[in-house]
């Protein structure tokens, strides 16, 4: 199957610049390919900007074991509508992916079920370092550093030197101190108030916890990725850490701040919690100075009647995936960064930090895994409308300029606009992803 993009401005490593693309089977074959070369299909894209398809690493597809919230086929379709053409999925589903035998099944899986291309963490316990030091055909390892599901939490300084010592794979976390965490919540234990959510998972509990992971990297000389920076305090800890340390930030720590829990309540309640007005600023500040280099999602769905239980029986996490990129071209519209910045974090550095194959720009030999958008489309972000199973989004209501048009995975259109609606095309499935450790 030979497809021609033509007309588009394509956002290439070096450069934007209007050309055309051949997607040859599975492959990017030809840059700047002629307009009357032979093809099975032509897609005309004039005003309209090509770019890599976006790679969010850091997502909770609830399968198996929570498929009432969210599954792999709902949500890679929300993938395959919001410009994702690669996700990488965490261990804490039911049950927890910390073995080599759950991974595979996860994988197995997905074969069949996921629209867009998929990977899996396998997740890190008290002693589980014998499945880390055996696990391959995954980005690396997750370890929780407070509060999570089943017996993922991992806290003991003991087991935590074991894991960054005794293994190779990339290794990232979600870091809250569990102490401070416990402190604060006892502190708050009668409270109704969501905003106390915040004052329960304060700036202190991140802080002490990115310190103390990023502290176990640069012993061990460890790859180490800090997941969903959510305070302005972690930034000088990441900068100073160099090469071994990357980091990420998710829309909703950019966009949300305590004082949305007044309109939107439970709806924001997430670990991390939302923080400041300051720590948005100075976040958005580390992305454009290049200290956080990736933007991901942690996509965390669960159902309207779970989130709309009082403080604090309500479950933490929201979606996202569906809205991330259009989320950014909307601050492309209005000046705030650049679509080749996007590109960087969204595609690049996701590619660049997991050491994936082929994928996260448009060049000749890699998978032709894309994005057509559409800057002057103004939508607004509806529930109704959501593909995610759980039907919600916490940006309901919101008009966002700037939006995906279409999607390919691996060379097959799986997604299109037309005339304002959703199309997909189920016909061929998404693969999984190969690294290079």
């Amino acid at each position: 199957m030979k497809t021609l993009i033509k007309n588009a401005v394509v956002v290439l490593p070096e450069g934007s610049v209007e050309t055309s693309v051949l997607i040859e089977g599975t492959k990017i074959a030809v840059l700047d390919a002629a307009i009357q070369t032979q093809v099975d299909q032509t897609v005309d894209a004039s005003g309209k900007h090509l770019i890599p398809g976006v790679i969010d690493d850091q997502v909770h597809f609830r399968e198996p074991g929570l498929t009432h919230k969210e599954d792999l086929v709902h949500a890679s379709r929300a993938c395959a509508k919001g410009g994702v053409t690669s996700f990488l999925e965490m261990p804490n589903t039911i049950p927890n992916t910390v073995t080599v035998e759950a991974l595979h099944e996860k994988l197995k899986l997905a074969q069949s079920r996921s629209l867009v291309n998929y990977g899996f963490y396998i997740g890190a316990t008290t002693d589980n370092v014998e499945e880390l030091r055996h696990a391959r055909r995954t980005p690396g390892i997750k370890i929780f550093i407070g509060s999570s599901t089943g017996n993922l939490l991992v806290d003991e300084q003991a087991a935590l030197e074991t894991i960054f010592a005794e293994t190779t794979l990339p290794i990232c976390a979600h870091c809250e101190d569990e102490s401070t965490v416990r402190e604060n919540a006892a502190r708050y234990a009668n409270s109704k108030d969501i905003a106390d959510h915040s004052r329960v998972r304060d700036h202190r509990a991140a802080f002490i916890a990115t310190q103390r992971a990023i502290d176990l990297a640069t012993r061990h000389q460890h790859p180490f990725h800090v997941l969903h920076v959510s305070t302005a305090a972690e930034i000088d800890l990441i900068a100073a850490g160099g090469d071994l340390i990357t980091a990420e930030v998710c829309p909703h720590h950019l966009f949300f701040n305590v004082e949305d829990y007044e309109l939107l309540g439970s709806l924001v309640k997430m670990n991390p919690s939302i923080k400041t007005k300051n720590d948005n600023q100075k976040l958005w500040q580390a992305l454009l100075d290049g200290v956080i280099t990736v933007i991901a999602t942690d996509h965390a769905p669960h159902t309207l009647e779970e989130k709309q239980q009082a403080y604090p029986d309500c479950p933490s996490g929201l979606p996202a995936v569906e809205n991330s990129l259009a989320l950014m071209l909307n601050q492309v519209c209005q000046g705030k960064c650049t679509l080749e910045q996007v590109v960087k974090w969204m595609s690049e550095e996701p590619a660049r930090v997991w050491q994936i194959k082929n994928k996260g720009r448009i060049e000749v030999g890699y998978d032709a895994d894309l994005t057509l958008i559409d800057l002057s489309m103004t939508q607004t972000v509806l529930n109704e409308t959501q593909e995610t199973k759980c039907g919600w989004s916490p940006w309901h209501g919101t008009e966002l300029t700037g939006w995906p048009v279409a999607t390919w995975v691996m060379g097959h259109q799986i997604f299109r606009m037309k005339n304002g609606q959703s199309e997909f095309d189920p016909s061929v499935l998404g693969q999984e992803i190969e690294y290079k450790h």
